[in-house]
């Protein structure tokens, strides 16, 4: 297999590519975003209009970890030329297939092989869907938790860790009994059953299970995004997902960042991570060291749509400022006292500021409405939402 990272010139003597069916739009091409990441030229694959947002999400946890020691980590790497300014679908097709086939066990056992090929055949079945959309199925219990399907099979054999942040409160024992251990689609199915049940405690649980979904629409709950804190390792990629979409995320000194990958930011080298510290919407960009990113107030707010964000842009300087402060502490306390510091900054910038701000369950623009395990939502901005079929 190839091993390809993004630095320096390494001839990039890779290995015939596999005959992966190329995705229906095989046409499409997307921008390469290159930043400097741990002091060396990295490319970053940006989504345009309807991008398949899974593809990129590993694609570049593949570009992003080229400095791993691939030794001791098992990590898959990608590298581009230099000068590459776009790429199609089909060459981060092959750059996966490539990285995936690198992944052969050194055991030579052969019921180890034949377990890997009989994994290759499945991911190579499952990699077409990467372009459009995947369906996952999470539970509720943990944030590593979904229903194994084949299309956790490429997280796995790339070694990549798969997140959401929707659990159960555990202090909400009636929510607790009510979803259980159930999946996504098992959770509705139990609703639409109990609402039809005869028995008065069973329609009582399908009301408690119906208001969970209802009051967790965001799909990111405050248990949920302390826990991912707690789990995520310090300096670790991973996806992360929420509402149909996949992000690649980072952990860095205890706070979770997601990855910017919209197209609209291809020149703003400034703007490279969004943190990721709150349920209900609220973010700040930051540079690729993490620091909070001014590039939009010096552009005057034409880097980016006029939306929410900007008018917040104060506002989440000074909590950025608050949250570096917090390094120290557990995360749920961490979130706490955030929340006090942005509470008292928001209200003192509104006295200066008199906007009308959105309401607050605006989902952050990495994570747009989709649909999980079957359902579609209404897209709130379907120019970073996915293509699903």
């Amino acid at each position: 297999g190839s091993s390809l990272g993004a630095p320096p010139a390494v001839p990039g003597a890779a290995a015939e590519p596999p005959r992966v069916q190329p995705p229906a739009r095989g046409e499409d091409f997307y921008c390469v975003k290159w930043i400097s990441w741990k002091g060396e030229r990295t490319p970053v694959i940006t989504q345009s209009e309807n991008g398949p947002c899974p593809l990129l999400a590993i694609i570049n946890i593949l570009l992003l970890q080229w400095k791993a020691s691939r030794a001791s980590s098992g990590c898959s790497q990608v590298k581009l030329p230099p000068q590459k300014e776009v790429i199609t679908a089909e060459e981060l097709m092959a750059h996966l297939g490539n990285c995936i086939l690198a992944t052969q066990p050194r055991d030579t056992s052969e019921g180890l092989q034949l377990n890997f090929q009989q994994n290759i055949s499945d991911t190579m079945t499952v990699l077409p869907k990467l372009s459009t959309g995947l369906d996952v199925n999470v539970r509720f219990t943990g944030v590593s938790d979904f229903e194994y399907t084949p299309e956790c099979i490429v997280f796995d054999l790339l070694n990549i860790p798969l997140y959401h942040g929707w659990l159960v409160d555990p202090q909400s024992p009636e929510q607790v009994q009510a979803v259980g251990k159930l999946s996504y689609n098992q959770l509705v199915e139990k609703i639409i059953t109990c609402k039809q049940a005869s028995d008065s405690s069973l329609v009582s649980e399908g009301l408690v299970a119906e208001q969970f979904l209802e009051s967790t629409a965001s799909q990111l709950t405050f248990h949920g995004l302390c826990e991912l804190t707690a789990r995520a390792r310090e300096g670790e990629l991973g996806v992360f997902f929420r509402n149909n979409h996949f992000s690649t995320m980072i952990k860095h000194k205890g706070h979770l960042y997601l990855l910017v990958t919209d197209q609209g930011f291809l020149q703003e080298e400034g703007v490279v991570w969004e943190s990721l510290h709150s349920v209900d919407g609220d973010s700040c960009f930051c540079d690729t060291e993490f620091h909070l990113s001014h590039a939009l107030g010096k552009a005057g707010g034409t880097a980016a749509p006029p939306d929410h964000r900007l008018q917040q842009s104060q506002v989440d300087q000074d909590y950025m400022v608050a949250l570096s402060l917090q390094q120290g502490q557990d995360p749920p306390s961490v979130l706490s006292d955030l929340e006090l510091a942005r509470q008292l900054q928001h209200e003192e910038y509104q006295q200066h500021h008199p906007h009308p701000q959105p309401g607050p369950s605006q989902p952050l623009p990495a994570q747009v409405g989709g649909r999980v395990g079957g359902e579609r939502r209404q897209r709130q901005k379907p120019d970073l939402d996915c293509t699903l079929l």
